[in-house]
């Protein structure tokens, strides 16, 4: 009231002061009931009321009418860490030996089987790592666990050392040693391996789950553990279990194995990605396009009638000028032992000495790859939206053509070029938001590798051009998704 009275005394006295006609009068305002006269006085004095009408009378009492407060909650989150991480270090040969034998220690039978008809069968011996990619693998293995308390068991075989010295006997011996927890008897796990082809359909899977899982649960109850994996997207515990000796062929097992189905040549390729460890042979289209100088190649060559010593093939083992020495000797016991039931001699051809028949088996002389740079600077990244907001993830340096998902975009680095993969269902703000972030990394890799520049280049699923497909093994047509014809 104090201040209302001050304020009316002070506008008395300048209304005073101030020539004014003899009509001018004195007005009071509250706040709130402001004329339209008193109003039009002020510049965007504005009474029409924001109304928002694409939004409901709900989400208006949830979050308010500050547009400045919704956007500020709605700024777009993204996660990018993964462009300025450092690509995934490569195992050496002795580093691959060495896992390969770490994983193998443990492993107490290993029983393959795969599925013919309606039901699993065991695998023959003579077939063990090799898979044919319309077709479905189950691998049964049991590990052993070391009992707990490893310095009570080491105590224990102490204790029976000693009584042996003593002269109490082998007998007393075995007596101390295994008494109380120093003869705890080791445990087991088991572990089942289902492996379905590329080109396998979910069936063997389903009848696997209803079928021959049950029967292992009920043999070894709270001990199994599934793992389901899909071709080259194995992971490297249960690569080692074949000790690189790893074969994939095209088309069904049991029409490969029909005599007339050998009557045409194939190719096949070694390559492991990120360590000899991950090392596949796998069958790729019979095309000398693809042959590369730094990879070893096995083509199989049938012959319409037999030779003059009885063979009906032979196998030529291509060997590029780059081709690491321990490769060649790996593909040349591999097409020995799973490449060559016939007993077909295998033949090493040196790059630049292939015979006529080997150019005419392939498709004729075309132009190929020098070298694989690639395999030393590869990188592939999903950016996605699928948790709510963009996030770009590395995906293992061992990948492959499968890793591309459909409903996301991808980008490659291939070392020369990196390249926007778009997948046919991806949104346009992944897209969007991919591009930005493939930006980013452009002027990352200027920074961090400047002795190497490389060149911003985009595609689409369908029409991925050939510095796209050399980077991943054994290209071939995209699967169709559940769903689609």
């Amino acid at each position: 009231l104090q201040v209302r009275a001050a304020g009316s005394k002070l506008t008395a006295e300048l209304h005073s002061m101030l020539n004014r006609p003899s009509h001018a009068s004195i007005n009071h305002v509250c706040e709130g009931t402001e004329s339209m006269m008193f109003k039009s006085k002020f510049v965007d004095w504005d009474d029409v009321i924001a109304v928002d009408f694409t939004r409901t009378a709900e989400s208006v009492q949830r979050r308010g009418v500050d547009l400045n407060i919704i956007l500020e909650k709605d700024k777009m989150k993204t996660d990018l860490a993964a462009l300025f991480l450092d690509r995934q270090a490569m195992l050496s040969d002795e580093e691959s030996d060495r896992l390969i034998e770490d994983y193998n220690e443990d492993v107490e039978l290993m029983e393959p089987f795969v599925l013919e008809g309606k039901r699993f069968n065991r695998l023959p011996p003579e077939e063990f790592g090799i898979f044919y990619s319309s077709d479905c693998y189950v691998f049964l293995c049991r590990y052993s666990v070391p009992p707990e308390g490893g310095d009570e068991v080491q105590s224990g075989e102490i204790q029976a050392e000693e009584a042996k010295t003593a002269g109490g006997g082998e007998e007393e011996a075995e007596a101390n040693g295994s008494s109380g927890i120093g003869g705890a008897e080791a445990d087991f796990q088991c572990v089942v391996y289902f492996w379905q082809g590329r080109d396998a359909s979910n069936m063997g899977w389903l009848m696997f789950t209803f079928s021959l899982l049950p029967k292992f649960k009920s043999l070894f109850k709270d001990k199994v553990d599934v793992v389901r994996t899909n071709q080259q997207q194995e992971n490297q515990k249960f690569l080692s279990h074949f000790k690189k000796r790893f074969v994939i062929r095209q088309g069904r097992r049991n029409l490969c194995l029909f005599p007339g189905f050998q009557n045409w040549p194939r190719l096949y390729q070694l390559r492991a990605n990120g360590g000899s460890i991950n090392s596949r042979t796998v069958q790729i289209d019979c095309d000398s396009s693809l042959l590369n100088s730094e990879f070893c190649s096995a083509l199989t060559v049938p012959f319409n009638v037999p030779d003059e010593n009885g063979h009906r093939g032979c196998i030529f083992l291509w060997i590029g000028s780059r081709t690491p020495a321990s490769q060649v000797e790996l593909l040349a016991d591999v097409a020995d032992r799973r490449l060559n039931p016939a007993k077909w001699p295998v033949q090493r051809v040196r790059e630049g000495e292939e015979p006529e028949l080997f150019w005419t088996s392939i498709g004729g002389r075309k132009p190929y790859e020098p070298n694989a740079d690639f395999m030393r600077y590869s990188r592939l990244f999903r950016c996605t939206n699928e948790k709510g907001y963009f996030v770009v993830s590395e995906k293992t340096i061992d990948f492959c053509q499968d890793d591309l998902d459909d409903d996301d975009v991808m980008i490659l680095d291939n070392g020369d070029q990196i390249i926007m993969w778009v997948g046919s269902n991806a949104s346009e703000v992944e897209v969007k938001l991919a591009f930005k972030a493939m930006q980013v990394y452009f002027q990352h890799l200027r920074l961090k590798q400047p002795d190497r520049p490389r060149k911003l280049a985009a595609t689409v699923k369908g029409k991925e051009p050939k510095n796209f497909k050399k980077c991943f093994h054994a290209w071939a047509k995209h699967k169709h998704p559940a769903g689609e014809v």
